[in-house]
Order: structure tokens, then C-alpha cells, then sequence
């Protein structure tokens, strides 16, 4: 994780928020593994996975992890499909993604 990144959380020690963490990545993908966003419980971001679809994907799955105050989960995220045809992606592969959540009243 980046320097930004770390102070960005030191910051906010008490804060509720998830980090969203590139695992791996195959094909392509508009961002690499180590590829770190920050999402707040407001749906705003700090950093970015790559924009677009991906990203947006990537934002709600952890605006639900913290709705439902899960730990942590793991998503696939596929720029293969119909969907990414139709809107004219050029990335093409799938990324692999760790979202975890701080502060979220996880028991």
C-alpha cells in the first residue's frame, strides 16, 4: 500500500470505511495488483481501481459489505461479458478483490 494510503488511514483511526485491495488480475485490466481504493459508508472514494464500470462494481460491493458489517469479502470482477461489450470497454480480463472493512461494528 502506497504511503498516501497509510497516512490517509492513520488520519482516520475511528473512521468507518473499507479498503478495496487488487489481489490479481488476468487479461486486461485497467488497473494491477496491489491497486488500493478507500470507500466511505457516503459512497465517496479516496484513490481509484481504474475507473468505470470496474470501480463502480467494486465501490457497491464494499458500500454492502459495510451495510452489513462484514469483515471482509472477496469479489471476481469480469470486463469478459456482455455488459462490457455493450458499453465499449477495452479492458478485457477479470480482477480478483479484497474488500475490508474498518470500524463497520463487526463483531
Amino acid at each position: 500500500m502506497k504511503r498516501e494510503f497509510i497516512e490517509y488511514l492513520q488520519a482516520r483511526p475511528e473512521s468507518t470505511l473499507a479498503v478495496a485491495t487488487i489481489l490479481k488480475t488476468e487479461g486486461s485490466t485497467p488497473r494491477k495488483a496491489g491497486t488500493t481504493m478507500i470507500v466511505h459508508p457516503d459512497g465517496s472514494i479516496f484513490g481509484t481501481i481504474g475507473g468505470g464500470r470496474a470501480e463502480n462494481e467494486i465501490r457497491l460491493s464494499a458500500l454492502e459489505a459495510l451495510m452489513k458489517k462484514e469483515a471482509f469479502r472477496r469479489i471476481d470482477v469480469d470486463l469478459n461479458d456482455d455488459v462490457a461489450m455493450k458499453e465499449g470497454m477495452v479492458c478485457g480480463g477479470h480482477l480478483d478483490v479484497w474488500i475490508e472493512t474498518q470500524n463497520a461494528g463487526v463483531q
